[in-house]
């Protein structure tokens, strides 16, 4: 569900990284709160974690589409929703910069679509008040589930409502919404199961992380050797090597937008939408998670895809991690300037 440029005018392009910039300021002030050594460099993990299980397009039945795991939830989860938000935040970047998924124009948009309902409304009015009354694989399943089919539901609407807003007459509200509301209640199904899934492996592992993101404490003294190298491992296979398995079906939205418009790509005019394109097309130095050239016997298809799992979720390893450190340190030396005063 990454948006391209094309689909936003500049006007709505702007007001959504307004509101994506005042959020991340809000989460950097509220973060400093349980923010400690040990939830820096679960940010980093988890963050290229999502990174390349967005890699995964994974084939909708029956549709001719394709979905892949949006992340803002589980991060919401594992880290609270502060320290989520910026972390999806760090992911669309590095995937927008480097890898030319989703627009520069429409990065603000991105990042709330995937990541403010999910890590603000759907994580602590829908999966919290589900698991008040304590954990279970029960609960944790029901909670994932529901929320994470909510929060892509709420994100796909958001979509609509954008390239009204931009003035797309090529894409009809109604039939838009039609068309674009249930193909992705098919994907949030998926991605509830792969969240539930990996939110039981960590609560059965260190319930204590769950128990401090959702109470928005430290994490302290809790040991989390054991699931930083799981969940980096897992990253390493999933982009270095699942990834070479993802369905080439148009995603989500590039599916919905053919069936409208007859088109999964719109032409884009203006200075704005030119300047950012030209931007872009020298900071993606492997567009599309492929080398800018490739092989005809689809060798180097491969291998670039690798290359960009593992490079792209270093890279989100480390901007995610940096964030934290960077609020850490601040964090630090704000009471050493209160002293001096």
């Amino acid at each position: 569900m990454h948006m391209a440029d094309a689909l936003i005018s500049p006007i709505v392009g702007g007001a959504m990284m307004a509101a994506t910039v005042g959020t991340a300021a809000y989460s950097i002030k509220k973060i400093q709160n349980d923010l400690d050594d040990k939830k820096i460099p679960i940010m980093g993990v988890m963050g290229a974690f999502v990174f390349a299980s967005q890699m995964i397009n994974f084939s909708i039945p029956a549709t001719g589409s394709s979905g892949h795991l949006g992340g803002g939830l589980l991060l919401a989860i594992i880290l609270g929703p502060y320290a989520g938000f910026l972390t999806i935040s760090s992911v669309l970047l590095i995937q927008a910069l480097f890898f030319g998924d989703g627009g520069l124009l429409a990065y603000g948009c991105n990042v709330i679509n995937l990541g403010f309902y999910t890590c603000f409304i759907a994580y602590p009015l829908i999966y919290k008040w589900i698991t008040r009354k304590g954990l279970t694989s029960g609960r944790i399943f029901g909670a994932s589930l529901i929320s994470a089919i909510l929060g892509l539901q709420m994100g796909a609407f958001s979509v609509v409502l954008q390239t009204l807003f931009s003035g797309k007459t090529e894409l009809p509200f109604g039939t838009f919404l039609l068309l674009m509301q249930p193909i992705h209640l098919a994907i949030g199904v998926v991605e509830g199961l792969v969240t539930a899934t990996v939110v039981t492996f960590i609560w059965k592992a260190r319930p204590e992380i769950l128990e401090s993101s959702a109470a928005g404490k430290a994490m302290g003294s809790i040991s989390i050797k054991k699931v930083l190298t799981a969940i980096l491992v897992t990253t390493l296979v999933v982009g270095g090597v699942v990834s070479w398995f993802a369905s080439s079906n148009p995603d989500g939205l590039e599916w919905s937008m053919e069936r409208t418009a007859g088109t999964a790509e719109l032409e884009s005019s203006g200075s704005v939408h030119d300047l950012l394109a030209t931007i872009q097309s020298k900071t993606a130095w492997m567009p599309d998670y492929n080398f800018k050239t490739v092989t005809e016997d689809g060798v180097n298809s491969y291998t670039g895809t690798s290359v960009s799992g593992i490079i792209g979720g270093g890279l989100t390893l480390g901007l995610a991690g940096l964030i934290g450190l960077m609020i850490s340190v601040f964090k630090r030396k704000k009471p050493k300037a209160l002293e001096k005063q």
